[in-house]
């Protein structure tokens, strides 16, 4: 955004982690966006970090949704748009769960992409590089009817945002839940022993990993249906976010020149575990046990993700209960993610 002219602040919690940034006032980039990103302002001072601000984007892990809701919520004014990139599965419904919970009373509108619109890495301190920019990029507000006014702040810099219906939409939308846990678990060997030297889309997919990617893609569709929601599919998502198409899933992921290049972590712990398992995973098979659909593909890599990490990652992950969903009904929940709390 400040390639594009835009007047940002860079807000990181921890200072060192950002420190060079702030030495060199900037980031360069390279790839799809290339050049100096100068920054008008990086501080670990969220009062300071959100003092002029009016859209506010939340470039975290999903785990880290809570603490920065926690963080902002004395800070935040009327009119302060916050926008989770992305929000992974109930993101928003956590962020502004959280805000009740600190008794915050700004007129906000929290909203949710239902993936990031990079395909991108950090090669250094203060460096990236964009492998690809994402074509089209979902988006939903609570409220909805102040989607238009996200739409209108984001597409001020970013064409390639589309207004949904519902934040279930960019929730169960959400195509990493299925691809990042399932390549990791079924590569754990390869990752482990060559601390992920491989590129991790091309080389960690097979035809087999391919049947088992479009067996929790089919259940993630199915847990969406059941809340009154039509989520395309993972070969789908590929030809509009990517225009990488083939005959199926293994061939689309394959003609996909955006994964290419991407490689492995280096270690199992890492987001495509620690993020899309609790906060992607764990909230679709909890919504799907409580309307009487089992899951079983998703629970098998929770369970098997959780023997691997020697960790419980139903107990730490988002579920209808923790967002105080519990015992409501489909459509009220969808009026939740739709309406808001107080909707």
């Amino acid at each position: 955004m400040a390639l594009l002219g835009a007047e940002v602040v860079l807000w990181n919690r921890t200072a060192a982690h950002v420190a060079e940034i702030r030495e060199r006032a900037g980031v360069e980039l390279e790839g799809e966006a290339v050049g100096f990103a100068k920054l008008s302002l990086v501080t670990s001072d969220m009062a300071e970090a959100l003092a002029d601000a009016k859209l506010v984007m939340v470039c975290v892990p999903a785990f880290g949704h809570r603490d920065v809701a926690r963080e902002c919520a004395p800070h935040l004014r009327d009119g302060h748009v916050v926008v989770l990139n992305p929000g992974r599965t109930f993101g928003a419904l956590e962020f502004i769960h959280e805000l009740r919970a600190q008794e915050c009373e700004a007129d906000v509108v929290v909203a949710e992409a239902g993936t990031f619109i990079f395909a991108s890495r950090s090669t250094g301190p203060a460096q990236s590089r964009i492998m690809r920019i994402k074509h089209a990029v979902p988006v939903a507000a609570i409220p909805d009817d102040r989607g238009v006014e996200v739409m209108e702040l984001l597409g001020t810099w970013y064409h390639q945002f589309t207004l949904s219906e519902s934040t279930l939409d960019t929730s169960f939308g959400n195509v990493g839940a299925v691809v990042h846990p399932v390549i990791t678990l079924l590569n754990a060997a390869r990752i482990e022993n060559t601390q992920g030297r491989f590129d991790f889309y091309v080389d960690g997919v097979s035809i087999g990993v391919a049947h088992v990617l479009e067996a929790v893609d089919r259940e993630r569709m199915a847990v969406a249906q059941l809340l009154g929601v039509q989520v395309r599919s993972l070969k789908d998502w590929l030809l509009s976010a990517y225009r990488a198409g083939g005959e199926d899933l293994y061939e689309a992921i394959m003609a996909n020149e955006g994964y290419r290049g991407i490689q492995a972590p280096p270690t199992t712990q890492n987001r495509y575990m620690l993020e899309d398992i609790p906060m992607s995973m764990v909230p679709m098979a909890s919504a799907g046990r409580g309307f009487g659909l089992t899951p079983r593909a998703i629970e098998a890599v929770i369970d098997l993700s959780g023997l691997m990490h020697l960790t419980n990652y139903w107990s730490r992950g988002r579920t209808l209960a923790t967002l105080g969903l519990e015992g409501l009904s489909p459509a009220e929940i969808k009026r939740v993610a739709t309406k808001g709390y107080d909707g």
